[in-house]
């Protein structure tokens, strides 16, 4: 069936914004062709997802002169200028996949959980273990307060300890949950844990909770097995959470794969894209009111959800986070800390407006690089090893402050990094989103930057399970847009001081050679598709990630911006003083031409 695809309508159903796409097979390639959009009608006055859906495909049918409906029927499969061959969707309409997850012990099974969990497209409410110093009576009335559309329960190796986890399934059938959604129901409980459980975890919970057993998490403590708690998820997630939301059961009918949580599509194309190209990939989609990363390094993919970090709905809490002096010290002119307050206070009271004044879109970036910086961090404390697992380590490991294994990320061996989302896919000027993603990244060594130019990871991700090849043409073709490589230092040293001499070779044989100190940063020419050989010999005590003092000659491809030779330093921190910093970040902003004169 998948080989005869060659008319595809792709749906994401957002909170606010209902996007369709139409991809079409041209000659031997898929390419996106055509897109519409709508509000999304899952709340009063509507309550009937279907009618956005139906609104987006209109202007779909407007702008592309196909007939894809038949009053409110959808026309299969395609014949010449009519019809469409399958339609998939995505939602996260209605808050999205919201879930608990309970663990025997919080670094061990409680975190193969929430990994699980994250994988999956949820947002975890919380996590609650045996040993997480809460009493019996906290945990049962959190359970209750919260009601999450589902609980993921977890614990023990196979043929382990019972007590634990059997423990937890009476927290949670004392608290007797009542999902978020659909009154009537039973909330839907997994079980991943010790299958020697079942039995007595089957007795305690059958007849509270619709209740799944599935393979253990953590079978025995070297290996995680999440792949069947994750795909469970998904599918309680279609049964429950959405037959219950308003007009999803029509839906549903309607396409021909499972819907999708949108985090989980997302997940499911930077997989795609790492396996394709065999490389290490880090992805982010900043939201109003979430910001996820995905990572997939050395074929491990992991995904960490921020819930308190966006632009719009949670945009004061990215303050509070980070503290008003970190979003001032990326601004080029002096402000009030009122003044910032209060306009951040209205974008929170009116999400939908963007920034009028280019003091706004610049308080609006600095903000952005303070989400992402926050939301890439926790990502990096999550995305780690299998904790519990004895390791050896060399003396010389013994006295490294970190542990090598504490995270996966290794920004010196990171390939690409993707930015999605509003404030990125939108930015008025692509090296303003290359600026902010360098500033809130950091790579270092040799990185390629990239944007997802209308925001079409989520349609591509449901497609890619069933036609990776199409998936992966559109991708690369239509959604994303490579803004350049970034080569940067390792380490950090003096301001001013000599730093590192470059030389760039173009294809055509022309050369361009300077040297940079520590501080500044350098945009040279190269376009799309472009490649060149860059040589770059740093003075000895810098380092670009072979070492200090080690040239490195590596072949670079050019982006929508160019190539950015970056000797900021890492980590990077503009200066305390206020007017030289003041006078850093303009020197910075017009390397790339970010902003108007």
């Amino acid at each position: 069936m998948t080989n005869d695809l060659n008319v595809i309508v792709a749906t994401d159903c957002g909170s606010t914004t209902t996007k369709a796409i139409l991809i079409e097979k041209k000659g031997n390639e898929y390419r996106q062709t055509f897109r519409g959009e709508a509000p999304t009608t899952v709340e009063a006055p509507f309550e009937d997802v279907t009618r956005g859906v139906l609104n987006s495909f209109a202007e779909l049918e407007e702008l592309s002169g196909r007939k894809i409906l038949d009053g409110e029927r959808l026309i299969t499969p395609s014949k010449d200028n009519t019809g469409v061959d399958i339609y998939i969707s995505t939602s996260s309409a209605g808050g999205g996949l919201q879930m608990m997850v309970a663990g025997a012990v919080k670094t061990m099974s409680a975190q193969s959980a929430q990994k699980a969990a994250l994988g999956a497209g949820a947002i975890v409410m919380d996590v609650i273990a045996s040993n997480d110093k809460r009493l019996p009576h906290e945990k049962i009335e959190r359970i209750r307060d919260l009601r999450p559309d589902m609980i993921l329960l977890s614990g023990g190796t196979d043929g382990g300890t019972v007590t634990h986890v059997v423990e937890l399934a009476e927290y949670i059938a004392a608290a007797n949950p009542k999902p978020r959604l659909g009154m009537t129901f039973q909330l839907p409980v997994i079980y991943a844990g010790n299958k020697d459980a079942q039995d007595r975890i089957g007795d305690v919970l059958k007849d509270k909770t619709a209740l799944k057993i599935t393979d253990n998490l953590r079978p025995v403590l070297e290996m995680e097995n999440l792949s069947p708690a994750r795909q469970e998820i998904q599918n309680l997630f279609l049964e429950h959470v959405m037959a219950h939301a308003p007009g999803y059961k029509k839906l549903m009918s309607w396409t021909g794969v499972p819907i999708m949580p949108t985090p989980g599509a997302v997940g499911e194309m930077m997989q795609a894209i790492a396996k394709k190209d065999n490389i290490n990939v880090v992805g982010v989609d900043i939201g109003g009111a979430t910001t996820d990363v995905f990572s997939v390094f050395d074929g491990v993919f992991n995904r960490t959800v921020s819930a308190n970090l966006g632009m719009s709905y949670s945009i004061s809490n990215v303050i509070a986070e980070t503290g008003i002096e970190n979003i001032m010290k990326w601004l080029p002119f002096d402000i009030d800390e009122a003044d910032i307050r209060n306009r951040i206070k209205n974008k929170m009271i009116r999400p939908t407006t963007i920034p009028q004044l280019l003091e706004d879109l610049k308080l609006e970036h600095s903000i952005a690089r303070e989400a992402l910086r926050l939301a890439f961090e926790q990502h990096k404390s999550l995305a780690v090893g299998l904790k519990g697992v004895q390791k050896q380590r060399d003396i010389s490991e013994t006295f490294e402050q970190v542990a090598k294994d504490e995270t996966l990320i290794d920004m010196n061996r990171l390939n690409l990094i993707v930015g999605s989302g509003g404030v990125l896919s939108h930015a008025p000027r692509r090296s303003q989103a290359m600026m902010m993603m360098i500033d809130a990244f950091q790579p270092q060594g040799v990185t390629m930057i990239a944007v997802d130019s209308i925001f079409m990871m989520p349609h591509l991700g449901v497609l890619s399970t069933i036609n990776e090849k199409a998936a992966t043409e559109v991708f690369e073709k239509d959604c994303l847009i490579y803004l350049g490589t970034c080569v940067s230092l390792t380490n950090s040293g003096k301001y001013g001081s000599s730093c590192l001499d470059y030389i760039i070779t173009y294809l055509n044989g022309e050369k361009k050679e300077d040297s940079l100190v520590y501080g500044e940063l350098k945009v040279l020419d190269l376009k799309e598709g472009e490649k060149a050989e860059v040589e770059i010999t740093p003075t000895k005590h810098f380092d670009l990630g072979e070492g200090k003092g080690k040239k490195i000659v590596k072949e670079v491809t050019g982006g929508v911006v160019g190539l950015v030779i970056d000797a900021r330093g890492r980590p990077l921190s503009p200066s305390k003083g206020k007017d030289v910093r003041a006078e850093q970040i303009l020197k910075w902003n017009m390397a790339f031409g970010a902003y108007p004169d």
